[in-house]
């Protein structure tokens, strides 16, 4: 219960950090963060948390992850489950706090900060694109996570590598698709949205999923001994 109880936790902040910098903060006038800010908010979630929580959970903060650690043998299948509802339900909860953040001043609630394809990309990239991207920045992601918590790696910098990761990742697809990576963070967003957002929503669970489970199954036999 401990553990699940920090996945929640995790997932919550993952969402308010990430989520929030980009509803709130990238185009505020003048000083508006940006691109950039955004992308570092969403790894500073990340590196914080890994700190923080991850002797207690793991910090996966994303059902992608979990599946795909528990493809490469890294994590028990009996926890996969409990792990996804607690991401997941933290992420719900984050979305609801910040809805009441962002709309506090009298602000609709805008794009939130949900992932989307076509009209709905901020640079209006394909759905094609879209999964691609995706599939690939999350099956990049699990490789970096799964090398950097190998026991043959240097230890205490696992969370620095994984954050900087996320960081990257940003940076390269917010323009796409908002960067999703994780179904749970396009959940609890498209839940506030709805319409497009929903409609659109499952390809930020199928994509992360599959490029995941790939890396799982990579990994494995990359650091193989054979």
């Amino acid at each position: 219960m401990k553990r699940y109880l920090a996945e929640f936790i995790g997932t919550f902040w993952l969402v308010l950090g990430g989520c929030g910098s980009a509803a709130l903060s990238a185009a505020f006038p003048e000083v508006g963060i940006g691109l950039l800010g955004v992308s570092l908010a969403f790894g500073l979630t990340v590196l914080t948390i890994a700190y923080s929580l991850g002797h207690i959970s793991g910090a996966h903060l994303n059902p992608a992850v979990s599946v795909g650690l528990w493809i490469g043998k890294r994590f028990a299948g009996k926890d996969l489950i409990p792990y996804i509802i607690s991401q997941i339900l933290g992420a719900i909860a984050a979305a609801a706090v910040l809805q009441l953040i962002v709309t506090g001043n009298g602000s609709a609630i805008g794009g939130f900060a949900a992932n989307g394809y076509g009209e709905h990309s901020p640079g209006k990239y394909s759905m094609e694109t879209a999964l691609v991207t995706e599939f690939v920045m999350t099956f990049m992601f699990l490789i970096v996570i799964l090398g950097a918590t190998d026991k043959k790696s240097s230890v205490g910098f696992a969370g620095l590598a994984i954050g900087l990761a996320l960081t990257l990742i940003h940076l390269i697809s917010i323009p796409v698709t908002n960067t999703s990576v994780n179904p749970a963070r396009s959940i609890s967003q498209a839940l506030f949205v709805g319409d497009w957002a929903l409609a659109q929503l499952w390809l930020f669970i199928v994509a992360p999923i599959l490029g995941a489970a790939l890396a799982g199954i990579v990994y494995t036999f990359i650091n193989s001994e054979d």
